[in-house]
């Protein structure tokens, strides 16, 4: 994976949606695929407080990378960039449902050993969220099931909602 600069990000904010310029990326050249979509969660966390109460300090993030993104010239449509989207969403999603166990987390019994017991926490949602990102493409084929694509935004709609208490 290339390094990425912090201007080559871009952060999930409900009012913005991405447009065919973020694809900033360079199409394969022997690919069946259309467009691609790279995104990432970043989380960082300390501890703070007394030895008699600890509060867990946490931040978590959803990146799209422009420059790892791309889109074929001639295959930009509205359907398309909203089946990418929902890629981005997908791991918003993915970085609420960690805000969710973090806020969760008895600071109380954490140290500095417990980096361990925390990237597990996130290792876990890194796993579910690239297992939902497979279900998508393979169920949408990609975005061409409009059906199932449907179903996909609804669905993850309904979960960015249940989780809107955890939005960054």
């Amino acid at each position: 994976m290339q390094a990425q600069s912090e201007n080559s990000k871009i952060l999930w904010k409900m009012e913005t949606r991405l447009t065919w310029e973020d694809f900033q990326g360079v199409p394969l050249e022997e690919t069946l695929f259309h467009a691609n979509t790279n995104t990432g969660l970043s989380y960082s966390w300390g501890l703070k407080g007394t030895s008699q109460s600890m509060e867990l300090d946490y931040h978590v993030e959803t990146f799209f990378y422009p420059e790892l993104s791309w889109v074929q010239a001639d295959s930009k449509n509205d359907h398309l960039l909203k089946h990418e989207q929902l890629h981005f969403d997908i791991s918003e999603l993915h970085a609420r449902k960690l805000r969710k166990l973090l806020a969760n987390v008895d600071a109380s019994k954490l140290n500095k050993d417990s980096r361990e017991d925390l990237n597990k926490l996130y290792e876990k949602i890194i796993k579910e969220r690239s297992a939902m990102q497979t279900a998508f493409d393979k169920e949408s084929v990609h975005s061409i099931n409009v059906e199932a694509e449907l179903r996909w935004q609804q669905f993850v709609k309904q979960e960015l909602d249940k989780f809107q208490a955890y939005i960054n």
